[in-house]
């Protein structure tokens, strides 16, 4: 009887590969209309605007690379699963409050509580990687990952059309349900097994976190790269849904061509990292980057031409955006034998990658929007 019993860590993994998926159609649910959002706060003019939507959409990153290290130190004491009923609770209050604010501060200050309960899919990817056998641990990961990739395709989509049938507050609080259910699923069903508290952490700086890498002059430079990246490509998210506004002349579904456009970017990464990476692993890595590179350059110009379709730049663009990020196995450069040092190397660098890419990124780009 007890040997057909399914394992607890494929319980797990079906319960949390459905768990990311919801989260991240929860969390990119609200990102299409955001900036519209804040244009209904207040009377506010076009520079005030794209402002506030990059303060607006910068804020929670802020926050949460500088909580997320602490958080992680606490997963280190007291486990993974309290912290994913942290993250989902937290986050499930907080986005279905953002439907009941009347100022753009209070919305900031609730995005910023957002930063603050972070951490749902990062601390599901850790559990899976400590409880699955090393032998099934890649294809544990890789359908975490399709989850997550899943639900911020159908998130953006979900989104727009709910918030074009019903409201932009309608669609906060069912985001934020949505996370409820999310919550109650983790609390009875997801069991961590065999924890060992971490009295004396093994890397308590990032000095220690990054000795601990096979190839720290990869990685570092890999950071530093990623880093303008992600904050060039970031730097136009708080104001897509103001320019189709715009091209649209205010018209009907902008909302809903808002989220397809939203949703066109993951779609050409799911298309394109496959074939990127086999096509790497045949003519190396190095010229698919810097090939990503140059084709990115000339799909990000055309943006500023009106006369160009916006859906189909944002998918080109994105389909060459992933071809600058492939790392294959072969070059990983974490010791996959020794998953403390991973995860904990994962838990510090990841704040500071997001904190660039989507800090940096949609700042600056508000701060623009009052020069231009």
């Amino acid at each position: 009887m007890a040997a057909n019993q399914t394992p607890v860590w494929v319980r797990n993994l079906r319960v949390l590969s459905v768990s990311v998926f919801f989260a991240g159609m929860g969390f990119s649910e609200i990102m299409p209309f955001l900036s519209l959002y804040v244009a209904t706060l207040g009377d506010f003019t076009t520079r005030q605007l794209t402002f506030y939507s990059g303060v607006v959409f910068a804020s929670m990153y802020v926050v949460s690379a500088l909580t997320s290290p602490l958080w992680g130190k606490l997963a280190d004491r007291i486990g993974r699963k309290p912290m994913l009923l942290r993250a989902a609770l937290g986050m499930a209050v907080v986005i279905a409050a953002m439907g009941l604010v009347q100022t753009v501060w209070e919305l900031i200050l609730l995005r910023m509580a957002q930063g603050i309960f972070a951490g749902f899919v990062s601390n599901s990817n850790a559990l899976i990687a400590t409880e699955t056998p090393k032998a099934k641990a890649g294809r544990a990961l890789g359908t975490m990952a399709a989850g997550v990739t899943g639900g911020n395709l159908l998130g953006p989509l979900l989104g727009g059309s709910l918030a074009e049938i019903f409201s932009y507050r309608a669609t906060f609080l069912v985001t934020g349900g949505i996370l409820f259910l999310v919550f109650w699923a983790c609390f009875f069903l997801v069991k961590e097994e065999g924890f060992t508290p971490v009295t004396a952490a093994k890397f308590d700086h990032a000095s220690g976190v990054i000795k601990s890498l096979r190839s720290p002059q990869v990685v570092l430079g890999l950071l530093l790269t990623t880093m303008i990246i992600q904050a060039a490509n970031n730097s136009i998210n708080p104001i897509v849904s103001l320019f189709v506004k715009e091209l649209m002349h205010n018209g009907p579904g902008v909302t809903f061509v808002s989220g397809i456009i939203a949703a066109l970017p993951g779609i050409a990464t799911m298309l394109a990292a496959p074939r990127l990476g086999r096509l790497g692993d045949r003519i190396g890595t190095q010229k698919i980057l810097i090939a990503g590179f140059l084709l990115s350059i000339l799909c990000f110009c055309p943006f500023s031409l009106r006369a160009q379709p916006v859906a189909i730049r944002r998918f080109a663009f994105s389909d060459w955006d992933r071809g600058r990020r492939p790392l294959p196995a072969s070059a990983d450069p974490f010791d996959q034998t020794n998953s403390l040092r991973t995860n904990r190397a994962h838990l510090q660098l990841e704040p500071k990658h997001h904190v660039h890419r989507q800090y940096f990124g949609p700042a600056d780009r508000g701060c623009r929007g009052r020069v231009v």
